[in-house]
This record gives C-alpha cells, sequence and structure tokens, in this order.
C-alpha cells in the first residue's frame, strides 16, 4: 500500500521567508523570482533546485570568465555568480559576469554593490518570466536598466537560439551568432563557439 505524504502548509511569516530567499531580482519593489518558484512554495522543489545554474550555463560562465580574465589582466577585476547590482532605489539586478577597473573595486564590501560596472555579461536567466510577455520582454528591461544605471556595455548570450545581444547606450543594439567575433572592451574580443571548442564540449 502506498501511503500518500501529506504536504505542510507554510505559515505567513514561512511564505514570506521563503519568498524573499527566492527573489531573483527586484524592479520598483516588485520582486522577480527564480524560475519555478511556485514549486518550492508547493514543496515540490527545495529552494536549492530553482537557484543553482544548470550544466550549459555553469560551463559557459567558468570559460567566459577565466578568458576575460587572462585577457584584461590585473587592471580589471571580473566577477561573477549572480553579482548583486543596486541600480536604482529600492531596485537590484542579478549579474553573472561584471567586469569592473581594479581601482573601483580595491576594497570590495560584503553586500551588494552600486557601482556600475563597464560590461555585463548574460548567460539566459534564472527568472520567472510569467509577468514577461516574452523572453526578448524580460532581456530588453533588464538590459535598458543597466545602461541607463552607468554599465557601458551588456553583451547577453541566449542558447536556445544560440544569438548574442550586444548593447551599448546611445547606439542601436545589435545581434549576432554565438559563432562572431564580440568586442568587450577596446582590442579585447572573444568568440563563444571557439571557447567551446577549444574546451571539447558540444551545446
Amino acid at each position: 500500500m502506498v501511503k500518500t505524504i501529506k504536504k505542510k502548509k507554510l505559515s505567513k511569516e514561512e511564505k514570506r521567508n521563503l519568498l524573499k530567499i527566492l527573489t531573483y531580482e527586484k524592479v520598483n519593489g516588485k520582486p522577480i523570482y527564480y524560475k519555478d518558484y511556485k514549486k518550492v512554495l508547493k514543496g515540490e522543489l527545495p529552494p536549492e533546485a530553482v537557484m543553482g545554474s544548470s550544466e550549459l550555463q555553469a560551463i559557459l560562465l567558468i570559460l567566459l570568465a577565466t578568458f576575460l580574465k587572462e585577457k584584461l589582466g590585473k587592471g580589471f577585476v571580473v566577477l561573477g555568480g549572480e553579482h548583486g547590482f543596486i541600480h536604482a532605489p529600492n531596485s537590484f539586478r542579478s549579474l553573472d559576469i561584471a567586469i569592473y577597473r581594479k581601482e573601483v573595486l580595491k576594497k570590495p564590501k560584503d553586500k551588494y554593490t552600486r557601482t556600475p560596472p563597464l560590461v555585463v555579461i548574460e548567460i539566459g536567466t534564472k527568472a520567472d518570466l510569467s509577468k514577461y510577455g516574452s523572453f526578448e520582454e524580460y532581456v530588453y528591461e533588464k538590459t535598458q536598466d543597466l545602461l541607463d544605471a552607468g554599465v557601458e556595455k551588456v553583451i547577453w548570450y541566449m542558447s536556445k537560439v544560440k544569438k548574442v545581444l550586444i548593447a551599448q547606450k546611445g547606439k542601436d543594439w545589435v545581434v549576432k551568432d554565438w559563432n562572431s567575433d564580440v568586442e568587450v572592451l577596446s582590442d579585447i574580443k572573444l568568440n563563444l563557439v571557439k571557447l567551446i571548442k577549444e574546451e571539447g564540449i558540444e551545446v
């Protein structure tokens, strides 16, 4: 006989605390939760199951961060792992990779930064997009928020369609294929497909 496991109903305080943990970003006071956060609230998944990176995202993040650190040298800092950036009042964004000049982060603090990076690189998203009309709507909103906050360039790799968006303030946004060279900073270009092939993996 199979026993049915009754799921514990969360109290209001437990739900509030869990939603705080499951908040991926916040825009004008409104939270954007992690994808599949409702499954956590229902007890179907633990929080770690929706907050962690996929195999593909984790590999690409390491490849890009390692390449950038080697090419940029000691004058720059490359941050990763959902770096928290407070871009406006009661708002913050999670950044996959953020590039700063080293003098800006000589004394890093144990809290989210308010200093805009030079360049932000995103790979897909972990956000729940149910409140958006499409993935592109979320991408464009976040990209524009970052540019408005002072980020000089946003590079967004989209894994499903194998495209990359390059956005700079005051310039037309450009979409290229993954196998295109993308200028990160002056004289520093990366080609994601080339990096992937050199690593000996398939995507």
